[in-house]
């Protein structure tokens, strides 16, 4: 169609079986930190750069683990145990890393190794000057996920955490503006409270002037929809059937809608 730039899927599929990728690299935000740890004083005396910050080729990484912050036991006549590694445990960096330290406006000082391991209320905290950083960590936050952590393996996320990390991403991007994300079921696990923050960022996608599909079922969304279509009548192989189309003042003023009698009651 024309003004269509792209279609992207945002589902709950797993992210990847990449050991390597956390909550800091798929959210965009752990280049940003190298960059800023690589241009501390500490680094520069020592000669390190963002590169050397890297889990997979940095010079900092651990050497027992390799960056993984895993290592794997061989069980004789059992599968082999992952547990974490006990020379970093678990923060994937070498003692070199420790050493280089960002201090913040206020004083605070962190290594990039005591970062990752901050969840993201606390890093977006500690980050508040950084605004290469700061605006990611803040939509982590608004999309509920405030209390992963930095450093946590994407591929141990639930199917929900993956989603908004992946929703996550998209918003860090500048947008085109023609972009249609499809989302299916994203309030699945959430409060309530953090289905209206969902809500504001789904609009913040809208008000950039793409266009937002969402298979989902909590009124709290779908009341808030420009254009419902209510399937039906019943759910399984009972529905199927497009029952009603239109603004929730239209879908709510059809009586076959099941949809439509619950909408009502919030307009």
């Amino acid at each position: 169609a024309n003004g269509i730039h792209q279609i992207k899927l945002i589902d709950a599929t797993p992210i990847g079986v990449n050991v390597r990728s956390t909550v800091a690299t798929y959210a965009n935000v752990h280049d940003e930190l190298r960059k800023i740890y690589g241009r501390t004083a500490e680094a520069k005396r020592l000669g390190y750069k963002a590169g050397d910050f890297s889990y997979n080729t940095g010079s900092l990484r651990c050497p027992v683990c390799d960056g993984t912050g895993m290592i794997s036991l061989d069980v004789q006549f059992l599968p082999d145990v992952d547990i974490p590694c006990p020379e970093c445990r678990g923060s994937r960096y070498g003692k070199q890393a420790k050493r280089i330290r960002y201090t913040n406006k206020d004083g605070e000082e962190r290594s990039l190794p005591e970062l990752m391991n901050m969840d993201v209320n606390a890093a977006v905290q500690y980050c508040r000057h950084m605004n290469s950083v700061r605006p990611k960590l803040e939509i982590l936050r608004d999309l509920g996920l405030g209390y992963l952590t930095l450093g946590e393996e994407t591929p141990s996320l639930s199917g929900g955490e993956a989603q908004r990390i992946k929703l996550a991403a998209e918003l860090s991007k500048r947008s085109t503006g023609r972009t249609i994300y499809i989302l299916d079921e994203p309030t699945t696990g959430l409060h309530f409270a953090d289905v209206h923050k969902l809500v504001e960022i789904l609009k913040r996608l809208t008000d950039g002037g793409n266009t937002v599909v969402v298979i989902e079922h909590n009124l709290d969304v779908i009341k808030t929809a420009d254009y419902i279509i209510d399937m039906g009548p019943e759910g399984g192989d009972r529905g199927g059937t497009v029952i009603a189309t239109g603004t929730p003042e239209e879908i709510a003023s059809c009586q076959e809608s099941y949809t439509g009698q619950y909408v009502k009651k919030y307009l």
